[in-house]
């Protein structure tokens, strides 16, 4: 139920210059194993591969000390805030802090990842505080991480990416939601009930009875929050080098000092009376509960931080000044050890935080040093500014931890699961987790994603229409058995005699669906009546159609084999028959024969290449091949073929389009590769696609240097002569084009190929700013560094395509539409460019299945 790997939203605060990366793609030309592929991703063309040296070790030092310094400034008032709004010893943050930098940071599989307080946690670790009281809930941390080192010794860490987007969002969100509600009555001046709903009734009175000096120092915490990144100017520009959350507490410090307001400030007690933890006292299933949800969120917050701290490395550096990518199984190890430890001293529960793992990565930290120093810096803090920290005010650090959960709602997760039709499981869980808790929640969003998932799967629409004397039946989706009422209801409509076409739009038909087929086809066929059984865009389906084969394997198990050699014997006589031969899968082609290669055995085949037993059996049967014919005539028996075979069943259609002319509804750009048969791969035939081909399916902008005009003379032929209502842009993979550009060195002569692909030097250059949006493929990472280029090139390409001014005219009329395409050769698979972006700000192409 995978479609994206989700980015923890915890802690999303814009807390260095810059506010968050503009793309973060899910894997770099360089992040994938087995070579060095991408290490040109980074660099323009004619950039030797492997990035800028390495830094030496001062520099690398000097880096980790500044980027330490600036990560403490924003963990030391977050840490404080999460303590605070799980009710816990607000010194319990600063253990949690100081030992997830120390030891998460040293022995974690992540370098750059920083962890400390999960906010993931806040909404478990609060009710657990009151359930069991806080010694207790300190050795359900300790046996979290006992937990965790577990996973981590079975080596299950990856298996946490394959929680479901929309769950995970859900889960965030949710807890976002029950943080905030319960921030809010500290906000105004109040205290948080014990439950989400019991804030919600309660928020009237809390309204009514209002404290103003805690109300004012919110919205001076609030205003200084949401605007500190937005100062403009030089000045601002200097003041931005300080995170937004510690100069919020610290302005909000200081208001309520020199305004001499009397409210809740931070006590913090003394170290000798910290409490520790005790054996676990309560029910053993509501103990095991409590420990199994903080092992699961724990553990989901932190390796998919660490997986967006990768993809933020990868976007902001060049490969030569890269950390080594997240081993997650030793990630979880460290947090499994940090959890013992934290837990043990009396701290909080331990997860991989986004935000502060963001501003490391963006303050230049070069290696783990930074993610230990900033632990000790907290160590330092705790013990020697206790006096400081006493003056910050409770109403303070709620309205930091208030924008902390509104912020976990995230609208681009929502655009995300709308756009994948997971909106019900989204909304369903974060109703969950704040009515019930965050297990309860996660586990009533898993039931509604798999609930989801069968009906999808068992939703089967039959209709059937009625067209010049044939009666057309469709079945879109799966035939089982739930679907055999409503198929044998629709067949028994169709008058016996009659012409019948049925087309079957879908992967899989049981053996219930099949026998009522089936039986009704023998009856029908009695009763002189004609029947066609047909897949998607009228592809004849075998078997069905054929009475001799009624007795198949799936009907009848007893004759198995006699139908199996049946099959195989009819498939071998039809092979024999057809004046064209060859194998099944190419047939239309099969006078080129430079596609795929089924010889008998003992010929020199292909390495690799797969041949199915039935097919080497119709192989054996028929006669001996002639020579290869190529060049004059190959095509001649290519055109020979499509006379004898094709032209007969087109000839009136191509009438029909030579009388009334063509009226294409797209223009479709591709490359020139000999591998891509556009009319294959998007099932079109004569008249309906209106193609362009040239060497890497490249736009050239207007009044480009060299620029080629016949691509433009088409795009203007097309939009504003043949008006059609879309273009789109196809790529695809193993793309020569891409291949040169990255290989491309400079001082090279220039040749006709070269002076071409100067046009795609913009997708190359987009592909290693950081100012871009990325785009990447829904659930896999891209193989390679000539594949992220050929998914980039798409994108850059549709831009091209917006710069042409009879394009950008239709676009701002609403009357033309641009469409992004990726064909995967090797796995005859085809991507579309999805609208919009993802949570990493990525572009993304989705896969196209059996339904669209």
């Amino acid at each position: 139920m995978t479609a994206t790997s989700p980015l923890p939203a915890a802690e999303e605060l814009d807390s260095t210059p810059g506010g968050n990366p503009s793309g973060t793609p899910d894997a770099t030309p360089g992040s994938t194993p087995g070579g060095n592929a991408g290490d040109t991703a980074g660099s323009t063309v004619g950039t030797k591969a492997g990035g800028a040296p390495r830094r030496g070790h001062r520099a690398d030092f000097h880096a980790d000390l500044s980027a330490s310094l600036t990560v403490f400034l924003i963990a030391l008032p977050l840490s404080l805030a999460i303590a605070l709004a799980t009710g816990a010893p607000l010194q319990a943050g600063l253990v949690a802090a100081a030992v997830g930098g120390i030891v998460a940071g040293r022995l974690g599989g992540a370098p750059l990842q920083v962890s400390g307080p999960a906010t993931g946690l806040t909404v478990v670790t609060a009710e657990l505080i009151q359930r069991y009281g806080w010694r207790t809930t300190c050795a359900v941390t300790v046996l979290a991480g006992c937990c965790q080192l577990g996973l981590a010794a079975l080596r299950t860490a990856r298996s946490a990416l394959m929680v479901s987007p929309a769950i995970v969002h859900g889960m965030l969100a949710g807890v976002g939601v029950t943080i905030a509600l319960a921030q809010l009555h500290i906000v105004l001046g109040g205290t948080p009930q014990s439950s989400a709903l019991a804030n919600v009734t309660g928020l009237p009175g809390q309204l009514a009875h209002l404290h103003p000096a805690a109300l004012g120092v919110s919205a001076v915490t609030l205003v200084v929050l949401l605007g500190w990144p937005r100062l403009p100017g030089r000045v601002g520009l200097a003041l931005r080098k300080v995170p937004a959350a510690l100069a919020a507490v610290a302005t909000a410090t200081a208001f309520a000092a020199l305004a001499g307001l009397s409210l809740p400030r931070v006590d913090l007690p003394s170290w000798s009376s910290h409490a520790l933890p005790e054996l676990p006292e309560g029910p053993v299933l509501g103990i095991i509960a409590a420990v199994l949800t903080v092992t699961l969120v724990g553990s989901v917050e932190s390796l998919l931080s660490a997986v967006a701290t990768d993809k933020l490395i990868a976007t902001q550096r060049r490969t030569g000044n890269r950390p080594p990518r997240a081993d997650l199984d030793r990630e979880l190890r460290g947090q499994g050890a940090a959890n013992i430890l934290s837990g043990a001293l009396g701290g909080l529960p331990i997860a991989g935080g986004a935000v502060r793992s963001m501003a490391n990565v963006k303050s230049g930290a070069a290696g783990r040093r930074s993610v230990m120093l900033h632990g000790l810096w907290i160590l330092l803090a705790a013990g020697l500014l206790v006096p400081v920290l006493d003056l910050i005010p409770l109403a303070a650090l709620a309205a930091l931890v208030m924008a902390v959960g509104v912020q976990m709602v995230n609208a681009t997760h929502l655009r995300t699961v709308t756009r994948h039709r997971e909106i019900l499981v989204y909304a369903t869980t974060i109703a969950a987790v704040v009515l019930g808790g965050v297990l309860a929640g996660v586990a009533i969003g898993i039931a509604v994603a798999v609930a989801m998932a069968l009906h999808r799967l068992a939703r089967t629409r039959i209709t059937v229409e009625v067209h010049g004397g044939v009666h057309r039946v469709c079945a879109r989706g799966q035939l089982t058995f739930l679907a055999v009422p409503r198929l044998s209801r629709v067949l028994n409509q169709i008058p016996p005699g009659g012409r019948v076409v049925v087309e079957l739009d879908g992967s899989f038909m049981d053996h219930a669906a099949y026998e009522t087929l089936q039986d009704w086809q023998d009856s029908h066929l009695v009763h002189g009546g004609s029947l066609e059984v047909t897949g998607r865009s009228t592809t004849r389906t075998a078997g069905l159609n054929r009475p001799d084969l009624a007795a198949r394997a799936d009907r009848a198990p007893d004759h198995a084999e006699e139908a199996d050699r049946a099959d195989r014997a009819d498939r071998a006589d039809r092979a024999e028959r057809s004046p064209r031969g060859g194998h099944h899968c190419c047939r239309p082609w099969t006078p080129w024969k430079n596609h795929c290669d089924h010889r008998p055995e003992g010929e020199p085949t292909i390495p690799g290449a797969a041949t199915a037993p039935d097919a080497a059996e119709v192989v054996e049967a028929a006669p001996p091949r002639a020579p290869r014919r190529r060049g004059a005539g190959q095509l001649a028996s290519g055109i020979s073929a499509f006379q004898r075979d094709t032209a007969p069943h087109v000839r009136d259609e191509l009438a029909r389009l030579a009388r009334e002319g063509q009226r294409p509804s797209q223009l479709f750009l591709t490359c020139a590769d000999s591998r891509l048969v556009t009319s294959m791969i998007t099932a079109s035939g004569p008249g309906d696609l209106f193609t362009v081909r040239n060497v890497g399916n490249l736009v050239p902008l207007p009044g480009a240097e060299s620029t080629d005009d016949s691509v433009a003379a088409a795009i203007e032929y097309a939009v504003d002569v043949l008006k059609v209502d879309s273009i789109t842009v196809c790529g695809h993979s193993g793309c020569g084009a891409m291949q040169a550009l990255l290989n491309s060195t400079p001082g090279a002569p220039m040749t006709p190929l070269r002076r071409w692909l100067r046009h795609g030097l913009p997708s190359l250059e987009r592909m290693a700013s950081r100012h871009h949006a990325w785009a990447r493929i829904a659930g896999r990472l891209p193989a390679d560094a000539v594949e992220q280029l050929c998914l980039t090139n798409v994108v850059q390409q549709l831009e091209h395509l917006r710069a042409h001014e009879s394009v950008a005219r239709r676009l701002a009329e609403g009357t033309l539409e641009l469409h992004g395409m990726y064909f995967h050769v090797g796995e005859a698979q085809a991507y579309l460019l999805s609208e919009g972006e993802d949570f990493f700000d990525c572009r993304v192409f989705d896969s196209v299945g059996l339904h669209v």
